[in-house]
């Protein structure tokens, strides 16, 4: 019987760390993995898999803080000062709009691939952000779990099958082409990008926080900090497998092809195009549906993500707005939407720069979350029984210095070569 009960508690838990997985298998699996597997082969596999190890514990204390004090990470940041939810808010505002204009006007583009038609990007684009909108106002969290189950199962099974055709047409994974040198002006800025996406911004794991707080209140069940990692590992490992995966999808096909890779929106309908040139036309809807899911799921989760987190924030940065989520939520919901809208209509040749500022931003911010994330799970506030062990402070030590470390040599570089 306890164990009965046991199993369905940790049933009831399991969401947050899904929908932190949707979020994260989109720009950075399609475009930065993708692309890191087209451009160098596998030799930037080191980098994928460092980075996932480097920032595991900064996106794991999002759930395990929250479980072990039934706050929102949110609240932390507010224990442990203004300036750190204000930094928190500030980063969030602009990155919303970056990011859900990008991955939508994707999303968009790829929609128009799987369904074999020629409507503009924007009308697609403005689809897509449409349904994102209506689940999110009609079905708010219930709908987003649900539909991110079924999309990240769907995700796995066609990623899968699309690995197993490149790695037969490709005889293996022994790559003849010698890959271009990444420690220049190109390549430096390309790993940036790729690790500050890789495999999400550490400010998303402020969103399974609050997400865990929606999975609350629909089950009635408050995880425990063994449930809430669980959970976590779940979509975590998922994460990491499938960045490895598409790092093999660019690879296997597209290293070496001789084509020239474009940026953003354009490489995802080339990744699209070469799989069915290299392996026929039957590869085409399985591909097509690996890349649909991938940005669509992203512009779910970020739909929700950012304006639940921009409410959030404002909750506890204006104290006249404590219980005033709902309205806020739904007004950051329409209006990073619009405003996202706004951008592609008016940048859509050129949302890819903006998509690497957002990237590397997202990289030289992360040291500065990191350490914030770590000084919350070691402070006063939170249990001694839930606090990280040595191993855990050490691996998280090493990636604050390596976050820290990399983000001086970026600037440092970049000062050097204007100098």
């Amino acid at each position: 019987m306890k164990n009965t009960e046991t199993r369905k508690n940790l049933i009831k838990s399991i969401g947050p760390g899904i929908l932190l997985a949707g979020a994260a298998i989109g720009g950075s699996h399609l475009l930065a993995s993708t692309t890191a597997g087209a451009q160098y082969g596998f030799s930037l596999l080191w980098v994928v898999l460092l980075i996932n190890i480097l920032k595991y514990p900064f996106f794991e204390y999002g759930q395990r803080y929250t479980a072990a004090t039934g706050e929102t990470i949110l609240d932390g940041y507010q224990r442990l000062g203004r300036w750190e939810i204000l930094i928190f808010f500030l980063l969030s505002l602009f990155t919303a709009i970056a990011n859900i204009a990008g991955v939508s006007l994707i999303a968009g583009i790829l929609a128009g691939e799987l369904f074999g038609t020629a409507s503009h990007p924007f009308l697609w684009t403005a689809t897509v952000l449409g349904v994102c909108v209506a689940l999110m106002i009609a079905g708010k969290y219930k709908w987003l779990d649900r539909a991110m189950k079924i999309q990240i199962a769907l995700l796995a099974l066609a990623t899968i099958i699309a690995l197993a055709a490149a790695a037969r047409y490709n005889h293996g994974i022994t790559l003849e082409a010698a890959p271009p040198p990444i420690w220049n002006k190109t390549g430096i800025l390309f790993l940036i990008a790729l690790m500050g996406w890789m495999p999400a911004p550490i400010e998303l794991s402020a969103w399974a926080s609050l997400w865990m707080q929606e999975r609350k209140d629909e089950t009635g069940h408050t995880a425990t900090v063994r449930e809430a990692r669980i959970d976590f590992h779940i979509g975590y490992i998922t994460t990491a497998i499938l960045a490895v995966i598409f790092l093999s999808l660019g690879a296997l096909v597209m290293f070496g092809s001789g084509e020239t890779f474009q940026g953003g929106a354009g490489f995802a309908k080339q990744f699209v195009e070469l799989y069915t040139r290299a392996l026929g036309s039957w590869i085409r809807p399985v591909v097509a549906l690996v890349a649909f899911i991938t940005m669509f799921s992203t512009s779910l989760t970020c739909v929700d993500g950012y304006p639940r987190a921009l409410a959030a924030s404002l909750q506890r940065m204006v104290p006249q707005w404590k219980d005033r989520f709902k309205p806020l939520y739904f007004v950051a919901i329409i209006m990073t939407t619009l405003l996202s809208l706004v951008v592609v209509g008016l940048c859509l040749n050129s949302l890819k720069t903006m998509l690497d500022i957002a990237m590397i931003l997202s990289f030289l911010a992360a040291p500065v979350f990191a350490v914030i994330n770590y000084r919350i799970v070691t402070a006063d506030f939170m249990p001694i029984a839930d606090r990280p062990g040595k191993a855990m402070r050490a691996l998280s030590w090493a990636g604050i210095l390596f976050l820290a470390g990399f983000s001086l040599f970026f600037i440092v570089s970049r000062f050097a070569q204007n100098w």
